[in-house]
């Protein structure tokens, strides 16, 4: 690519580093053995990952002296070899990554070597690589796509997948495989590294969380690389569409938004760009909404707006929201079960039971033909490829008809335009803040190889706040696993496969209050908000996601404080103590023991 003017100055930005980051004298110091969220779990996941699970969390530090006791001090000197890949789908700030590892291991010692697979996974398989130099290095830092390596449909299923990663990683001799993705990504990483110990590998894999969607979330993980940026560049694209509308006065914008089966990005948008409406796919599946209530609702919204002689309008929906719907998602399951049996897509419509038929018959042709494509590799619907707003555009169209001509709505005719914002914003430069998350976490990638930790993922907390108050370190990818437990028929037993699945929005959160409070005021008020272009200096230049700044989200912060008083009390409460304070150190233990037990119940046997 040539660059334009911006992208060269963009190349000259040099991404901010936390204080434990800096200089050569850095330590990891590791702390207590991790558990999982839910305790009925562990069983299940210490089965799958018996020599990757229960490892502790891993804090990084910086001290300008050299030796610090009771701590573990990343290598400095010895040269190690490492590889990286690009999986799934591309996500803005994807080279710093890149980048930051290259930096981090230079700077440490000249002679490591780094090397890139071309084509994702299948660039790993097939052992296409590429030496990642300075030179590569200056020509992508800050910019965005994943055009540096590029990437394919990126997947570790099979054993000879596996056995394929292996050889590649033994023939090049890997220190460490830094693989750099989402949920999807990072669950093929923990059964890499799994399978490289249980092979006794010397290939370290760690993993880095980059996904537009924003659904790797948890306890570790506060934030993904790129989902800052797509959020920024989608509310400008929305913020646009409403001057628009504004200005015309006479369209309805139905705006679907990426995210897959989470709408963490449409709720980010929302906050930053003030839509009049936006539905959720949590909110839909938590009240089990229907397509005639989802209908309704929106009526009911266009006809409160035109009594105040409004006609116009903007809605947000997430892509996943068709099979968020309950009757569609039953269609969708029996259609996808029907293209297993190998029955053609001629014929399904045949066979579908009388009440998905009935369903099936009353849906616009366009719809119809969407819904009979071919499952994605994890069983759910090419939900890029329905077009739900364009559907609930024609409801919305149809029922204002009829209202129209019953007279229950004596307003103007309604009139939409639809729109996809699937892929405007992938290839996004990244904005200041993902430049540096994810150079960030290119240091702490290499660190955790040179440390030889296994089956970890590289983080930093606190993002909130400024990058001289981020804490970095690493957390087991299995200490983020849960099991999803289903019945597979009548009788049948409870199974389930140990993985980290995508966060949905939580509807107790601070953020979605924040939508719930202000839902009333942007649906009548045309409060829309245009944050513009996302800035480098400047205004906005250290904006962050409104849905990140809002949550109170320290864990790691907290762990560290915890693990502080508990030192406190073994400081005072020693033996040659008095009994008043034993006394009361152990009925103050007790009752918090009794509590705790109460919100984490002890494991019980199950099957999986």
């Amino acid at each position: 690519m040539e660059m334009s003017p911006l992208q060269k100055q963009r190349s000259l930005y040099r991404p901010e580093l936390p204080p434990c980051l800096h200089g050569s004298n850095i330590h990891l110091d590791f702390g207590d053995a991790t558990t999982v969220t839910d305790p009925l779990d562990a069983q299940s996941i210490q089965r799958s990952f018996p020599h990757t699970y229960g490892q502790p969390l891993v804090h990084f530090f910086h001290s300008p002296h050299a030796t610090i006791p009771v701590a573990h001090s990343a290598k400095k000197k010895s040269p190690i070899r490492v590889g990286v890949v690009f999986c799934g789908r591309q996500s803005p700030g994807g080279h710093n990554v890149i980048c930051g590892l290259h930096d981090a291991m230079k700077l440490h010692n000249p002679e490591s070597t780094l090397i890139g697979f071309c084509g994702g996974t299948e660039g790993l398989f097939e052992n296409k690589t590429i030496e990642i130099t300075e030179d590569v290095v200056s020509a992508y830092i800050n910019q965005g796509g994943y055009d540096m390596l590029g990437r394919t449909r990126d997947q570790v299923r099979t054993n000879e997948q596996i056995k394929a990663a292996l050889n590649t990683c033994k023939a090049l001799r890997l220190d460490g495989l830094v693989i750099i993705g989402g949920v999807t990504s990072n669950t093929d990483a923990a059964q890499l590294a799994e399978t490289f110990a249980e092979a006794k590998c010397s290939t370290k894999v760690i993993g880095v969380p980059v996904t537009s969607y924003g659904d790797l979330r948890n306890q570790f993980v506060e934030a993904n690389v790129g989902f800052d940026t797509v959020c920024k560049v989608n509310s400008q694209l929305i913020s646009n569409l409403c001057t628009d509308a504004l200005s015309a006065e006479k369209y309805y914008y139905f705006i679907r938004l990426m995210g897959r089966k989470t709408s963490h990005v449409t709720l980010e948008c929302t906050l930053q760009s003030h839509p009049n409406m936006v539905i959720l796919s949590e909110e839909v599946a938590s009240s089990k909404l229907t397509l005639f209530d989802i209908t309704k609702r929106i009526c009911d919204a266009v006809q409160a707006r035109a009594e105040k002689d409004k006609y116009h309008g903007v809605i947000l929906l997430p892509e996943g929201l068709v099979e968020s719907i309950p009757e569609v998602y039953a269609l969708l399951q029996e259609i996808h079960d029907l293209l297993k049996k190998g029955v053609s897509v001629d014929s399904i419509s045949t066979q579908l039971s009388p009440w998905a038929s009935a369903l099936y018959q009353s849906l616009p042709p366009f719809i119809k033909k969407q819904l009979l494509l071919s499952p994605d590799s994890d069983e759910s619907a090419q939900l890029s490829q329905i077009e739900t707003e364009k559907l609930l555009a024609q409801l919305v169209e149809a029922e204002m008809d009829a209202r129209s001509k019953s007279g229950e709505y004596k307003g103007k005719k309604f009139n939409s335009i639809c729109h996809f914002f699937g892929y405007q914003a992938r290839g996004s430069l990244p904005s200041k803040f993902d430049c540096d998350y994810a150079y960030v976490l290119g240091h702490v990638s290499y660190h955790l190889v040179s440390a030889g930790v296994n089956g970890y993922m590289a983080t930093a907390t606190n993002l909130k706040n400024d990058v001289m108050k981020w804490r970095c370190g690493g957390a087991p990818l299995t200490a983020m696993m849960t099991v999803r437990r289903s019945l597979c028929g009548p009788g049948s037993s409870l199974v389930g496969k140990p993985s980290i699945h995508p966060v949905e929005v939580n509807l107790k959160g601070k953020a979605y209050e924040l939508l719930v409070r202000n839902a009333e005021k942007f649906l009548m008020g045309d409060l829309y908000s245009n944050p513009g272009p996302h800035q480098y200096k400047g205004p906005g230049s250290c904006s962050k996601a409104i849905s990140l700044s809002v949550e109170d989200q320290d864990y790691m912060g907290r762990v560290e404080e915890f693990q502080a008083y508990l030192e406190k009390v073994k400081s005072i409460v020693k033996p040659g103590c008095s009994q008043e304070v034993l006394k009361a150190a152990l009925s103050t233990m007790a009752s918090l023991v009794d509590i705790l037990s109460l919100m984490s119940p002890a494991p019980k046997a199950h099957v999986v």
